[in-house]
């Protein structure tokens, strides 16, 4: 799924009271927001959807699949979601209680 195809979701789900053009606006606000809060370090919890972190990533040495020579992988901040249980449930197919 594409952004366009989320703002066409969006926009029906919605009806005709919100043009496509604002519900892209709104969906652009949230992506900004979400990544604002990821960059300053904070965590973004939705219920029922999940959580949103920064996770710190230590050095490693990894290897060159093709050569086999080890490389110097640095340090690094990463982006990771992890979905609620209700919502992992959901797409498995299971029923929480």
């Amino acid at each position: 799924m594409t952004k366009a195809d989320l703002v066409e979701q969006v926009s029906d789900a919605i009806g005709p009271g919100v043009t496509k053009k604002d519900v892209a606006l709104i969906i652009d606000g949230f992506l900004n927001a979400v990544k604002q809060a990821l960059t300053e370090g904070e965590n973004i919890e939705i219920r029922g959807f999940g959580t949103f972190k920064v996770r710190h990533r230590k050095a490693r040495v990894a290897r060159n699949p093709r050569t086999g020579e080890e490389v110097q992988v640095p340090a690094r901040e990463v982006p990771v979601f992890k979905p609620s249980k209700h919502f992992r449930a959901q797409v498995s197919g299971e029923e929480l209680d």
